[in-house]
């Protein structure tokens, strides 16, 4: 009775499915089994039924398996059912096991022949049965019936190959003798997902129902479309049969006659029928069993340990106790506390590696985009000239002042300094949504709890809106102090002295800093022509002086050099079709940038990419577009104004002035921002987070409604617990069989000399068991107790070691007829 000393490993196999199945998780485990795959009308409940020796399947018109049946059988000395739904009651009549399938497939896919995933576990206990276990899935159907979906043949198929696409599952594909075997449907599944064939038994029904004069001996030979676990024919009972009642001992015999008798299959009759097959399968599935049984434990392992920690949390959990509500309300709220301050000051575990998130975004809101925003205000220099000018003639009114006046310098810086107002505001909103992501990020670990969470983020969110206007207010206070007193006697303010020597200064600087590399990265140059092979990709070296573009980030192979002098930068539009975020360059003189492109669009993955690399672009001096508005377009156009050499001196002595002296604010403003920020805002924050949280949530109502979980945590804490308990009871039962199967030999080879041909055409029968073996000249007999010959190759490759396996050697193949052939008379 199969593979002597590994009987138990199907029982075993049993054991491990009843546990997963407890638990809902049959279908997601990798379980070695045996799947019974063919069309409606196959004859695959009729194989199953014949192997039970008892009538216990639904049948009628239409999809008749309609979920899929994990049936085990069992060698007993009695003979009965149960069903893992009614696990404890014993079925003997087995007119009570069809009608309790019928019932709970409609259970739960309802009366209209719908589907369902969802495995009904029946065990069959006899003296008749061999240890075996298969999963009897819906038939292929092609057309729905009654109220089955328009889909109901892909929903077919897609249960089917949630089962067949694993390595662990032998494949059982039933087809009629009686249509091609180019058009099985089992045959295709198969084919598709085990293309060598190493998994899939082919099972042929109805060799009775054959035309007159044809036969399927080529198929059940291995001869045409060869598997690799061959064919075995056998003869089920007909319609007519069954409608009869016909006893399935009868049926046995007269399928054993009719192989016997047959003139196409006497010579193989030994191969087939119900209990060949029976048998066959008995063993490839313990022989399967044992090969996947260590790659199985391994993953059981894995699995076990990634849930102990977890399970262990669960274990002993009581969800009304309020001292452990208490207690989890603690926990819980420091570590809030604890996430909220890493994600701020930074930490190195747990370290988001996909984007920046919390203080590194906070950091670069500070020295990227706030310093962007500030050079965003600037007006530009005729804008600034035309103004100095309007301010020394309205200062001197109606007389013609010989000296620049000094109410005009401050006049003008007064007004560039109130323009920072706006930035600033900017830069503490900035900051402000960026500690509120980061709260609603450490909440995440707060959603098994839904009340606290909520209570938690608006806690938190009103004392951030609540520092908001704080901050504002002081941010907008520093202003007004730098308005109050503008002080010319700054160390670093140059002077009226130094004005006119700041030009070549400053042209000197700039070209000390020439070759100083400021930012590299890749960059999509976006408005390539397609003519010219469209968008790519190139890696970019912005410094001092240009902007230079190379094949790869080796840079060896320069592609292109632009110098930044007369550039500026501005946003493109999003594209619909793209998801890049792009920026273009362009000359201020419309002269061509790149080619015959009047601009250069560049794209990055992301609006922080363009941010950050605009914000490197203003550091070599390519300055952003200024926005002019309708105004100020109107007055420039309409007030062209002259002026004299002395008026034009006086006007770049101030320009220069201003210059100075706005740096030295910048400067300052530039250092103050982060530091009021951070004192006013998030320093405070994480006070109160530390400090107050606790009591506030305290006081906001009811803690032990705050710890009520929610029902999604209450079912993932019971699946955790299941599935952790499934685990160990699976493993404790490999744990229990596997060093007993583990060491047992291999079956010895299959016979297959009853395949050769003779001279005459004729095929000789098989050999006895008893008979001696006929030798060719030259060979030696084997020595008493040597291992057996290997295999020999097959069409496929080397047979499967298993226990007189049916397959035989294959001719070359042959365009694939149908499976009829005709028997000269």
């Amino acid at each position: 009775m199969g593979n002597r000393g590994m009987e138990e490993l199907i029982p075993l196999v049993n054991k491990l499915q009843d546990a997963f199945s407890s638990i809902g998780q049959a279908c997601n485990l990798d379980l070695p089994q045996i799947a019974v795959v063919g069309g409606q009308s196959a004859g695959k409940s009729s194989v199953l039924e014949n192997f039970v020796g008892r009538d216990f399947l639904p049948r009628g018109s239409g999809i008749v398996t309609r979920r899929p049946l994990v049936l085990q059988l069992i060698n007993s000395s009695a003979e009965w059912a149960e069903f893992l739904h009614c696990k404890g009651k014993k079925f003997t009549d087995f007119d009570e096991v069809r009608q309790e399938i019928e019932g709970e497939t409609d259970r739960v896919t309802g009366a209209n022949k719908g589907i369902s995933p969802v495995p009904i576990n029946l065990r069959v206990y006899s003296p008749n049965v061999l240890n075996l276990t298969l999963i009897d899935l819906p038939g292929i159907t092609k057309v729905p019936v009654g109220d089955q979906p328009a889909d109901i043949e892909q929903q077919i198929r897609d249960m089917i190959m949630q089962f067949i696409t694993r390595e662990s599952c032998l494949i059982l594909a039933v087809t009629p003798a009686n249509t091609d075997l180019a058009n099985s449907d089992a045959l295709k599944l198969s084919k598709d997902v085990d293309p060598q064939g190493l998994r899939t038994i082919g099972v042929i029904t109805k060799l009775d129902l054959m035309d007159e004069g044809t036969d399927a001996r080529d198929v059940l030979e291995n001869k045409l479309l060869p598997l690799r676990r061959g064919y075995i024919g056998v003869v089920n009972r007909s319609q007519k049969d069954i409608d009869g009642r016909k006893d399935i001992k009868a049926a046995l015999e007269a399928e054993r006659k009719f192989f016997l008798s047959h003139p196409a299959y006497r010579h193989m009759a030994e191969k087939m029928g119900t209990p060949r097959l029976q048998k066959i399968l008995n063993q490839q599935l313990t022989n399967h069993i044992r090969d996947t049984l260590p790659a199985f434990r391994s993953k059981l392992q894995s699995q076990l340990l990634a849930l102990d920690k977890e399970a262990e949390e669960y274990r002993g959990y009581r969800p009304d106790d309020p001292s452990r509500k208490t207690k989890q309300l603690l926990q819980m709220v420091q570590q809030f506390s604890v996430d909220f301050e890493k994600r701020i000051e930074g930490s190195g575990d747990q370290v988001d590696t996909v984007e920046l998130s919390g203080g590194a975004k906070i950091n670069r809101i500070f020295h990227e985009r706030f310093p962007f925003e500030l050079v965003k205000m600037e007006c530009d220099e005729k804008e600034m000239r035309r103004e100095i000018s309007y301010a020394i003639k309205n200062i001197h009114g109606i007389r013609t002042g010989l000296f620049t006046p000094d109410m005009a310098f401050e006049a003008i810086v007064k007004k560039q300094i109130i323009k920072l107002k706006e930035p600033c505001v900017k830069c503490v909103d900035m900051v402000i949504q960026e500690l509120i992501n980061t709260v609603r990020q450490c909440s995440n670990k707060l959603e098994c709890f839904p009340r606290l969470r909520e209570e938690t983020e608006r806690i938190v969110t009103c004392h951030i809106r609540d520092r908001e206007s704080r901050a504002k207010d002081q941010v907008l206070l520093l202003i007004d102090i730098q308005l109050s007193y503008i002080n010319t006697n700054h160390e670093d303010f140059i002077g009226f002295a130094n004005a006119q020597q700041r030009s070549s200064q400053t042209n000197k600087s700039q070209s000390s800093a020439g070759n100083q590399v400021i930012r590299k990265g890749w960059l999509t140059i976006n408005n390539i022509s397609i003519m010219k092979g469209g968008a790519k990709e190139y890696w970019f070296v912005l410094t001092a002086e240009s902007l230079s573009w190379f094949k790869d980030d080796e840079e060896k192979e320069k592609k292109y050099m632009l110098p930044l002098d007369n550039l500026k930068v501005r946003d493109v539009e999003k594209s619909f079709m793209s998801s890049k975020h792009i920026f273009c360059i362009f000359n201020t003189e419309s002269r061509n940038v790149y080619k015959d492109n009047r601009t250069l669009e560049l794209a990055c993955d992301s609006q922080d990419d363009v941010d950050s690399w605009k914000s490197s672009l203003l550091r070599a001096g390519v300055y952003p577009e200024k926005t002019i508005t309708v105004e100020s377009e109107t007055t420039t156009s309409t007030d062209n104004f002259s002026m004299d050499p002395q008026l034009e001196r006086k006007v770049e002595t101030i320009r220069n002035l201003v210059d100075s002296y706005m740096a030295i604010v910048n400067k300052c403003i530039r250092d103050l921002m982060p530091k009021t920020i951070m004192h006013l805002m998030i320093n405070n924050v994480k006070d109160f987070i530390n400090a107050e949280l606790l009591a506030q949530l305290y006081s906001a109502g009811d803690q032990n409604a705050l710890m009520d979980e929610s029902q999604e945590q209450a079912q993932r804490r019971d699946e955790v617990l299941r599935t952790h308990q499934a685990l160990k009871e699976a493993l404790s039962i490999i744990g229990d069989i596997s060093t007993s199967t583990i060491t047992v030999p291999l079956p010895p080879p299959v016979d297959t000399s009853w395949v050769g041909g003779s001279s005459g055409g004729r095929r000789s029968p098989p050999p006895s068991p008893t008979a001696p073996r006929r030798m060719s000249s030259g060979q030696r007999p084997a020595p008493r107790g040597a291992p057996p010959p290997p295999n020999r190759p097959g069409p496929l490759g080397p047979f499967n070691n298993s226990a007189d396996s049916p397959q035989a050697p294959s001719r070359p193949n042959r365009a694939p007829p149908s499976i009829p052939r005709q028997v000269p008379p």
